[in-house]
Parts: C-alpha cells; sequence; structure tokens
C-alpha cells in the first residue's frame, strides 16, 4: 500500500500567532518599564542633594573648589531616609544612673554663661516669651548653607540644604546633632535653625544695632566676633576631621596628652613653634613666615603643605609628634582656626597672636594664666620677649602651659554635648512658632549618614558615636550679665 506521499503537517512547530502578538508586546512592555524606571532613577540621581555636597553649588559669600554633581547611586535608593531612616530615628532608654545623679550635676565650665549673652538679642525685654519669628529665621537663608529641624521630642532630624560646604563639614555637623540625640535622648527640644558651615561670621553687629535697625536673624556657625552676632556652636573636627587625618576629639587628645609627656618641659627646644598653612588668605599668617628665625626671633615657623602630607600618608603631619618645643604658636587663618584646642593640649606655652574671633570654648581663655598674648604690632619682637620671658621663668612658663593642657583636659565630649544641649534649650526658648520641617527637607538619621560617607569618613563616624548618658547635664552657670 503506497500513500498519496503529502506529509502531515508537524503540531506545534510554529505557535499561534496570537502568541507571537503576546509575547511582543510583553517583551516591548518591558522594554518601556525599564526605560521609564531608568529614566525615573537618573532623574532622582539628579535631583538629589547630599551633605557630601552633591547637585549642590559652593556658598556664594566664601567660594571653594566644588566638583561634586550627581552622588554616587546608593544616595537616591539605599541612603535614601524612606530605606536607612526606618524606623524613625529610635529613642534610646536614659541609663538609670541619669535620674539617680539628676539631683546632684556638676557645674558647667565658666564660658557656659556666654550662650545667654549669644542669644541676648532675641530675648524680649519685657521677659514675655521668644523673639524670634519663623519670618525673622527664614530672613537668614541667604547667608545659612543649610537649615536643620529637630522634632518629635528630639527624635527627628530634618535638613534642607541650600549650598555645599567644603570637605565633610556639614556630614560631620549633622552627625553631631544626631549623636546629642543619642546621648540625651528626650531631652533635647525641637528646633529650627540656620547653619552656615563655612569660616567668617556675617551677622554684623552694627546693622543690628540702635533705634530702628532690624532684628538679626540667629544663625549658627563655628565661630563669632565682638562685632558678629553669629551664633557659636562646636565645629565638625570634635567628631574627627578625616580629610586630614585628625581624630575624633577624644581620642586626638589622648595621643596629644600621651606625646607629650614623651618629652619633659626642661628637656624641651626653648624657641616658639608654629606649623600650619599660611596659603588661606591669610595675612597675619604670611607675616609670621618673616619670623622664622631661631636666633633673632626665637621662633620656628614651619609651612604645612597638605598635598604632600597626603601623598605620604600624614607620616610628618601627627599632632602627638609636635609637642617638642616649650611654646607653641596660635595663628589664626582665614577665620579662627580648629588648631587652637590641639595647640594647648601640649602643655606648652602657648602663645596666641591677638585672636579676632572667638569659637565656644576660648571664651574659657585667660591670658598669663592658660596662655600667653602676643601682639600683632611688632609681631616678631612679642614672640621673642614671650619666649625669653619663659626662658628666664620656667616654671612660670611651664605652668601657663599645664592650665592650657588642663582647659582641654576639662573639654572632654561630655563638656562639648552639655554645651550644645543647654544652647539649644535656651534657643528653643525663644522661638515663637512650632518647628517643623520645610516641605523641600529631607530626612537625616545615624544610617543614612553612615550610607552617604565613605569608607574613611564612616571609620570617623563610628568612632565618634555616642552613648545614652549615665548622668544629667552639667548646670549653668549664673547669668554674667
Amino acid at each position: 500500500g503506497g500513500g498519496s506521499g503529502v506529509r502531515a503537517a508537524r503540531p506545534g512547530r510554529y505557535p499561534p500567532l496570537a502568541s507571537l502578538v503576546v509575547s511582543t508586546i510583553a517583551a516591548f512592555s518591558a522594554v518601556i518599564v525599564i526605560a521609564v524606571l531608568h529614566s525615573a532613577y537618573d532623574d532622582a540621581l539628579s535631583r538629589t542633594r547630599t551633605l557630601l555636597g552633591h547637585n549642590l553649588e559652593p556658598t556664594p559669600w566664601h567660594p571653594f573648589p566644588h566638583d561634586k554633581g550627581r552622588p554616587p547611586p546608593r544616595a537616591a535608593l539605599r541612603c535614601a531616609s524612606y530605606l536607612s531612616c526606618l524606623p524613625p530615628l529610635s529613642q534610646p532608654k536614659p541609663a538609670a544612673a541619669a535620674a539617680a545623679n539628676a539631683s546632684r550635676p556638676r557645674q558647667c565650665p565658666s564660658y557656659f554663661a556666654a550662650i545667654r549673652r549669644d542669644l541676648a538679642p532675641w530675648r524680649r525685654r519685657d521677659g514675655g516669651g521668644g523673639g524670634i519669628t519663623r519670618a525673622l529665621l527664614e530672613s537668614g537663608r541667604h547667608r545659612a548653607s543649610m537649615r536643620v529641624t529637630i522634632t518629635g521630642g528630639g527624635t527627628r532630624l530634618h535638613v534642607d540644604l541650600y549650598y555645599a560646604c567644603v570637605q565633610s563639614r556639614a556630614l560631620f555637623t549633622v552627625w553631631s546633632l544626631l549623636q546629642l540625640m543619642r546621648r540625651y535622648p528626650g531631652r533635647v527640644p525641637d528646633v529650627d535653625l540656620m547653619f552656615d558651615c563655612m569660616d567668617r561670621p556675617a551677622i554684623n553687629r552694627t546693622e543690628h544695632t540702635g533705634e530702628g535697625a532690624p532684628p538679626p536673624p540667629p544663625l549658627f556657625r563655628y565661630c563669632t566676633t565682638r562685632d558678629h552676632l553669629d551664633i557659636p556652636f562646636p565645629d565638625w573636627s570634635f567628631w574627627g576631621w578625616p580629610e586630614t587625618h585628625i581624630e575624633p576629639w577624644t581620642r586626638e587628645f589622648r595621643s596629644i596628652k600621651q606625646g607629650s609627656r614623651r618629652v619633659r618641659w626642661p628637656d624641651r627646644v626653648p624657641t616658639a613653634y608654629w606649623k600650619g598653612n599660611p596659603d588661606v588668605a591669610s595675612p597675619l599668617r604670611l607675616a609670621l613666615l618673616a619670623c622664622n628665625d631661631t636666633n633673632l626671633w626665637r621662633a620656628e615657623i614651619m609651612r604645612q603643605n597638605w598635598e604632600e602630607e597626603a601623598k605620604s600618608g600624614y607620616q610628618n603631619s601627627k599632632l602627638s609628634s609636635q609637642c617638642t618645643h616649650r611654646y607653641k604658636i596660635y595663628a589664626e587663618g582665614f577665620a579662627w582656626s580648629v588648631s587652637l584646642k590641639y595647640i594647648l593640649s601640649c602643655g606648652s606655652m602657648a602663645l596666641l597672636i591677638d585672636p579676632l574671633y572667638q569659637d565656644f570654648f576660648s571664651r574659657g581663655l585667660e591670658p598669663r594664666v592658660n596662655h600667653w598674648p602676643v601682639s600683632t604690632v611688632g609681631m616678631c619682637e612679642s614672640i621673642r620677649d614671650a619666649v625669653e620671658w619663659g626662658n628666664a621663668h620656667p616654671e612660670d612658663a611651664e605652668r601657663v602651659g599645664k592650665r592650657g593642657q588642663r582647659l582641654m583636659q576639662e573639654l572632654g565630649m561630655d563638656t562639648v554635648y552639655d554645651y550644645m544641649l543647654h544652647l539649644l534649650t535656651e534657643y528653643a526658648a525663644l522661638l515663637d512658632f512650632r518647628p517643623g520641617p520645610p516641605h523641600s527637607s529631607q530626612e537625616v538619621c545615624a544610617g543614612s549618614v553612615l550610607c552617604l560617607a565613605d569608607d574613611r569618613q564612616r571609620r570617623f563616624l563610628e568612632a565618634s558615636a555616642a552613648y545614652p548618658a549615665t548622668a544629667g547635664p552639667c548646670s549653668m552657670p549664673p547669668s554674667d550679665g
């Protein structure tokens, strides 16, 4: 039996037309979805502002090289508050000892009284509440790099970023507030404040003094002067300065003090010593270079090149190895300098060249008690005279140096956090509105800060983390008028 020779079609060799259409549509839809998601993600990255300055312009009043554009991919996703801050910032319970010790708080250092002077311009004379309105606060935005709000009884923190700050100052400043909230759970008040993390003060006293003068906007920063109304706040370096390999304050002070013990006072070099960067638009430091003559002016002035130090792994800039001279010079830079606390920590007699700027603790300095004043008029001669006096009165000079070191010993992180708490508490009492984060702000927590930081920054942040206090804060000194 032969057949017809016609082969039957193999079932399933070609899919039905409907299946092809469905598959094509599904693939096309997936491409569209991926494209939309990628576009949304790309848009999020282009709009995400970070504490490290991504998508932000540098402060116009203090320009600096700033090449940070879009943030790393993690900033828009993994580091976002809706992931890294869930659940919201926890509120650890105060240690039991804190309540027990609350009835016998220690006395705050005398310079805490300056908090009331700093805040006096916003205290109503009739004693009836605060004089900081929301409008007054927002009038300072044009000189602020960021706005910070703390709400929820000290449990949540938001920042509204306006401009980039140099290096990682903004990141570490916000970290300091988060650590304050952790150290004193439930005690940090709700606040709304403007902060500038650049150097020079901006609120000129003369522009806000006299009849008809407008009230000054409250603006926090790291330093002030007698001619300004900016509110001093502890600077970022207490929690570490990763760009210069300077450790958090507790570790750095311990290291410097140990270094100071390696050379006894009689064996130290009997001249004055300064090492720093003169290329910071500082006429004072440039003039100081002319005093570099150990025979004529009894001074050794060393230029610090941070770029070269970075290449050598910062082996020649360790602060603990710079306590070999009997006298150490403090010279302000573009404004105040964080070097003051490190110079005082050595136990050498600190020679302060007519400081113009004040930070929060420098109001505790007393001439010829815990430092020696040097005049800008005839500066080299003034340095030489101080050194010759000290070498003629070595015991007295050593005592001055030791008192300066003791002032820094007492400036532990307990004291720093207590200053922050008292300052924010007094400031909060002057607000005549209920603080709340602006719509443009972003929530920040320890998790989001650590997520955003690079490896080196993260090491410094983790090393400076605070723990709930075992005692209450120190008690404020009486008002000094």
